[in-house]
């Protein structure tokens, strides 16, 4: 059986979903591409192009939608196509706001369609490595957890600073947009759920009155441009023409002109973002066990980093292996997830592939058991977050609601 998938926006991560099609033509066929720049439909070379995702309601190819449009436009194409009978694999975040999330996971219940959500990081080898390791009980039980995601300085300036996601009011909060996969990595690799939680951060170091004595409004213009470690040419005027450059410009030769004048080439002290930089997270799991989040811009780009405390041993995970120390006779062993990557550059460790797999193989046989992310675990992950963010706010901790 070969599956038919339409996609809804061609941007990076629709592409990066479209080429894993292009890669297996004996499983699945990109029938339709909806997205209103043409340069970027014709990039993923489906067999129907539309400038909107409307026409699918009538004229109905595929079975099953990918969602990968921006975070404030999701909702309406997802309950509308879920009502169409669609399958839908959508990006995170699914919505920005509580209410939506609730409103978009109610409708695709209802509707009864295979219903997926793109944490990808449930889907790497190095993931199934350190579930497995919890559950075979060899660390006894799960009493605290250490988690940190380091963005790193030149992935924040691009994505939360310059790009599409530094602003709550285009986007989402950062904690949502950057690191619901986090929250929802921990859920699932513990077996718990997140009970309650404080949170604390800000935007401490991309603002104006943090801008160096001389700087341009634009990295192309400036004369300290080269002490400066958020250059603008350094990261986009690069030999190999790849991510995140790709995102700046569709051709090589065009990239200079792009920083002239588009949002890419902006200082990052003279920006209109808004979101946090950093951001710390105090949890109580169910069963009372505790972790703690961190995520924050000021790190090499490099995997997430993580700590499980048990009763009867200790894991350490640095995305590629763990280490596990054995109390019971102080024996230590490193095993490896024989996998890497760890931003959207390269498919996230194998999770971008991981997914896909899943949620065809999930077409194909019927058995919706292939996909780990469905509504309700998703809705789980969003709710701590919007939870994590009232605390934020009003310096309280916050009960996380139960879905």
């Amino acid at each position: 059986m070969t599956v038919s998938l339409a996609l809804v926006g061609a941007g990076n991560r629709g592409r990066t979903y479209a080429s894993w099609i292009a890669a297996h033509p004996e499983r699945a066929r990109l029938v339709a591409v909806a997205d209103p720049d043409p340069g970027r439909r014709a990039e993923v070379r489906a067999e129907r192009e539309y400038d909107d995702w409307r026409p699918l309601l009538t004229e109905r190819t595929a079975d099953a939608v990918i969602l990968a449009t921006q975070d404030r436009l999701h909702v309406e194409p997802a309950l509308a196509l879920a009502e169409a009978g669609y399958a839908l694999l959508v990006e995170k975040p699914l919505a920005p706001t509580e209410e939506e999330t609730r409103l978009l996971v109610r409708a695709v219940e209802r509707s009864g369609v295979l219903f997926a959500v793109c944490h990808v990081l449930r889907y790497t080898p190095y993931t199934d490595l350190v579930k497995n390791v919890i559950d075979s009980g060899v660390l006894g039980e799960v009493m605290s957890v250490e988690h940190l995601e380091p963005v790193g300085w030149w992935h924040h300036a691009h994505s939360y600073v310059r790009g599409p996601w530094r602003s709550e009011r285009l986007a989402s909060p950062m904690l949502l947009a950057k690191s619901s996969h986090d929250l929802d990595w921990l859920a699932y690799v513990t077996g718990r759920t997140i009970e309650r939680v404080a949170s604390f951060g800000s935007l401490g170091h991309f603002r104006a009155d943090r801008r160096p004595q001389g700087a341009a409004e634009r990295c192309v213009e400036c004369r300290i441009e080269a002490a400066c470690p958020y250059s603008a040419p350094r990261l986009y005027l690069r030999e190999e023409f790849d991510w995140p450059a790709t995102v700046v410009a569709d051709r090589p030769q065009d990239v200079l002109e792009a920083l002239r004048t588009g949002p890419y080439g902006r200082c990052v002290y003279a920006c209109d973002n808004d979101v946090v930089d950093h951001q710390v997270l105090a949890m109580e799991l169910s069963g009372g066990a505790t972790a703690t989040f961190t995520v924050t811009a000021f790190t090499e780009q490099t995997h997430r980093q993580t700590r499980v405390f048990g009763s009867h041993g200790r894991l350490v995970g640095d995305g590629e292996t763990v280490r596990v120390l054995d109390f019971r006779d102080a024996s230590e062993r490193v095993l490896s997830a024989g996998a890497t990557g760890s931003n959207a550059g390269d498919g996230h460790g194998g999770g971008d592939a991981g997914l896909m797999d899943a949620f065809v193989r999930a077409l194909e046989t019927g058995e919706r058991g292939h996909v780990r992310s469905g509504a309700a675990e998703s809705l789980h992950s969003h709710l701590a977050v919007f939870a994590a963010e009232r605390a934020r706010h009003s310096g309280t901790v916050a009960a996380v609601p139960r879905s």
